[in-house]
C-alpha cells in the first residue's frame, strides 16, 4: 500500500551550482516476519538547476530519510542535460517508457507549467516555465518521471538538426 507524500523541495551545493531537489514519492513496503510487520522504504527524487540540468534517482532503504539520500546520490549521478528555447521547448515530442507515455508540446509565454506532479517535478527542475503536456497509458510516477525524462533528451535545437542531416533548414 502507497501513500501520497507532500512535495519537499531543499537546495543543494554541486560544483557552485545551486542544485535543487523534489521527492516526488515515497513508496512504504511491508514484510510480514514471525515478530510482526517489517517496514522498508523507497523514495523517487528529482534533481536540477533550473537551468538545463535534471536527473532522476531512486532509492532504498529502513527508513525515509535514507532512502531519500540514497534517490539524491542516485540523481545527480543521472544528471543530463535538456536543450530549452527560452521558457520553453524547441518542438512537439514523445517521451515513452514502460507502458508510459508523455506528449510535451511548446507553449506561449505565460502559460505555465501544466503537467501532472510527477512530471512537473521533471519539468521544473530542467528550467522549463512554459510547456503543456499530455499523458497516455500507466499513470505510476516512477515510468511517468523516466516518459518525461525521455522526452526532454529527445529534444533537438534548429542548429543540431542542421549539423546532423547536414543541410541548412529554412
Amino acid at each position: 500500500m502507497t501513500q501520497e507524500q507532500p512535495v519537499l523541495q531543499m537546495p543543494i551545493e554541486r560544483e557552485g551550482q545551486p542544485f535543487e531537489e523534489t521527492v516526488v514519492r515515497i513508496y512504504r513496503c511491508t514484510k510480514v516476519v514471525k515478530g510482526g510487520r517489517r517496514f522498508s522504504f523507497a523514495a523517487l527524487v528529482v534533481v536540477g538547476n533550473r537551468g538545463g540540468r535534471v536527473g532522476i534517482g531512486y532509492g532504498k532503504a529502513n527508513e525515509v530519510p535514507l532512502a531519500v539520500e540514497k534517490a539524491i546520490k542516485d540523481a545527480k549521478k543521472n544528471l543530463c542535460t535538456v536543450n530549452l528555447k527560452g521558457r520553453s521547448i524547441p518542438h512537439r515530442v514523445m517521451g515513452r517508457f514502460g507502458a508510459s507515455q508523455v506528449l510535451l508540446i511548446p507553449a506561449r509565454d505565460g502559460t505555465g507549467v501544466i503537467a501532472g506532479s510527477a512530471s512537473r517535478a521533471v519539468l521544473e527542475l530542467a528550467g522549463i516555465h512554459d510547456i503543456l503536456t499530455k499523458s497516455y497509458g500507466s499513470n505510476g510516477p516512477k515510468n511517468l518521471v523516466k516518459a518525461t525524462l525521455d522526452g526532454l533528451l529527445k529534444l533537438r535545437s534548429k542548429e543540431q538538426i542542421q549539423e546532423l542531416r547536414g543541410v541548412s533548414v529554412a
